[in-house]
Order: structure tokens, then C-alpha cells, then sequence
């Protein structure tokens, strides 16, 4: 009888829960109310863009640009991609902290509020992302016995 045997190094581990995290948000997005960090996100792509991007676009593009890295880095496809994808993401998510340092510090500069917490744990994701970008994706190997 054949059985089959998946390898998965720790690298693809922490590709697919970085994945998940970026499509559960990505889809949470797609639903209006639905995600915590939707009125900061269309503040500070509102911001970013000058106004030009309307909200409700912004938020959509924001939504698919993180579900497709979250399917990217769950899939193990183009990884190298999905990864500096995310970490142009990872970018942007600091700039409240600059743009708006009144939400993002309840006594600046060095006390976080909840908001300046939720953007700083990001420090932790773009060392992970780092850490892929820098290591070889690993194909899934099956291997029959």
C-alpha cells in the first residue's frame, strides 16, 4: 500500500501562518463593518493618497492585496513575491504612527494606545517576512514508500 508523506520545514510553517493571517484580514476587509481596522485603514490610505482614492475603493484594494498574499504564502506559490508584496504592506502599516500620532499614542511618544499596538506588533511580521525573503522556499515534497 502506498502511503504518502508531506515534509514541511519550519520556513513553510511560517509562511502559512503568516498566509492565514493575511487572508483572514484580507477577507475581513471585503465585508463593510467587519474588520477592526477599517476606519484607520481608509484614514491613512486617505491620507496616503490625498483623497484621490475614494474609501470604498481603497478598502477593496487593500482587502485583495492582502487575501493575495495570504493565498500566495498558503500555497507556497511565488512566495519571493507574495513576501515583498507583504512587506510593501507592512510599510504602509506604520505610517499611522506618523500620520496620526494622536490615535497612535495616548501620551506621546512613548505610550502606545491599543491602536499604536496593533501597528507596532507589525515589527514582529516584518522580521518573520525577513526571515522567508532571506530563505529558500521549500517545495512540498511527496514521497511515496
Amino acid at each position: 500500500m502506498k502511503r504518502f508523506y508531506q515534509r514541511l520545514k519550519n520556513n513553510h510553517l511560517l509562511a502559512i501562518t503568516i498566509g492565514l493571517a493575511y487572508l483572514w484580514f484580507g477577507l475581513l476587509k471585503f465585508f463593510p463593518g467587519a474588520s477592526p481596522a477599517e476606519v484607520l485603514a481608509k484614514q491613512t490610505i486617505e491620507a496616503l493618497t490625498f483623497g484621490v482614492l475614494p474609501a470604498e475603493v481603497a478598502l477593496f484594494l487593500l482587502a485583495a492585496w492582502e487575501t493575495a498574499v495570504g493565498v500566495l504564502l498558503l500555497l507556497n506559490c511565488c512566495r519571493q513575491t507574495a513576501v515583498k508584496f507583504a512587506l510593501v504592506h507592512m510599510l504602509f502599516t506604520f505610517t499611522p504612527l506618523f500620520l496620526f500620532p494622536d490615535l497612535a499614542f495616548s501620551e506621546p511618544p512613548f505610550y502606545f494606545s491599543l491602536v499604536g499596538q496593533y501597528i507596532f506588533k507589525n515589527l514582529i511580521l516584518v522580521a518573520a517576512l525577513i526571515y522567508l525573503l532571506k530563505t529558500p522556499a521549500l517545495a512540498t515534497v511527496v514521497e511515496e514508500e
